[in-house]
């Protein structure tokens, strides 16, 4: 195959499903861990095409999502600085804080604007010499490269008011510390490819080998999903416990070394805590000191802040596998795209956006 619509051929799609169908599954649980799997799952209805014993569970993959209040309390401070422009990616503008949204606060007269990219944020540090410009760096491996390449880029630059508040994470970590948890059973696990682009595959190697669970490296279109669905149920059924690489056209075993170094140069591993999961460690990445004259945590004081969750709100649960976003009361009700109550309804990788947008529409097809 060479191109994307390939990978979403009806007929492809009936071979997979066929081939699964063909299986005799007891009852398991797969996750998918990335939140674009989960919105292709949900928008290609590809649940309805599975056998009943066949239960996927949405993971912790959405970047947006596992931003934890308190940082994006202090987002919303720095924001309201005099002097300062305050950068982020769109979905974060609207993800509720405590009190607050970066979106509110830009209605009511902060300078908050909307990137496309790190560079972006370095392109206003050059126009506007007499601002001081915070970009919000969040995300997983997938965005860290980038990230720390505009640090990199600051430096060499000589930038003397660009900074970064941030909040980056790692997966294999919150992977584990799933696994590690009694209140879920998984039997395998479709690893998010995007991430495996840059890591490889060798940290899923330790984890199937440490939790005798087997694991797929996975892309994002149908034929992926299934194809990893139905690999993983084969290993199941003959009690095997190996990783296998789906997504070999775009991940390799060692991943992008230069991209990984990148990171490194910059970041330092530690412990980070994530919304609705709690602290994990050695599961985020903060800047090293030789470049904490461009971490916006230490160069501008931020008020002190009391988190304050919206109790309502079940995305800890949701984000764990425990629940599902149809289980929330708030669903589709007082919890919407247009006025969010959880970060999982904001995001464009959130599983409750998933849900919202595509599940509505399935159950009128």
């Amino acid at each position: 195959m060479k191109f994307l619509d390939e990978y979403r051929d009806a007929e492809k799609v009936k071979i997979l499903v066929d081939q699964i169908q063909s299986l005799n599954i007891p009852p398991i649980n797969i996750m998918e861990v990335c939140g674009s799997q989960t919105h292709t799952i949900l928008k290609y209805n590809l649940e309805e095409l599975l056998p009943a014993n066949i239960n996927l569970i949405h993971g912790p993959g959405c970047p947006v999502c596992v931003t934890p209040i308190g940082m994006i309390d202090k987002a919303i401070s720095l924001a309201q600085k005099k002097d300062v422009i305050f950068t982020s990616y769109g979905d974060m503008l609207r993800i509720p804080g405590s009190k607050n949204s970066l979106m509110k606060v830009k209605a009511s007269g902060a300078d908050v604007r909307m990137i496309y990219s790190p560079l972006d944020a370095i392109r206003l540090a050059k126009e506007n010499p007499d601002k001081k410009i915070i970009f919000f760096a969040i995300g997983f491996e997938t965005t860290a490269p980038a990230n720390a390449a505009s640090i990199l880029t600051a430096k060499k630059t000589k930038l003397t008011n660009f900074f970064v508040l941030s909040s980056q994470v790692l997966i294999p970590p919150a992977v584990q510390s799933l696994l590690d948890s009694d209140l879920i059973k998984l039997n395998a696990l479709l690893a998010p490819g995007h991430v495996c682009t840059v890591t490889g595959t060798k940290w899923c190697g330790e984890i199937s080998n440490h939790y005798k669970i087997p694991i797929t490296v996975t892309g994002f279109e149908p034929v992926d999903i299934l194809e990893g669905i139905l690999i993983s149920a084969k290993q199941i059924l003959s009690n095997e416990h190996d990783t296998v690489n789906q997504y070999k056209r775009v991940v390799t075993k060692d991943g992008n070394l230069k991209a990984q170094e990148t990171i490194y140069s910059v970041f330092e591993i530690c412990h980070r805590n994530w919304r609705g999961l709690g602290e994990i460690k050695n599961s985020g990445l903060r800047i090293r000191n030789e470049f904490s004259h461009f971490d916006a945590e230490k160069n501008f004081e931020i008020n002190s802040v009391t988190t304050n969750e919206d109790e309502r709100c079940i995305a800890g649960e949701i984000l764990q596998g425990l629940k599902k976003p149809n289980d929330c009361k708030l669903f589709s009700k007082d919890c919407t795209p247009t006025k969010p109550v959880g970060a999982p309804m904001v995001s464009s990788e959130g599983a409750c956006a998933a849900y919202f947008n595509y599940r509505k529409v399935n159950e009128l097809v």
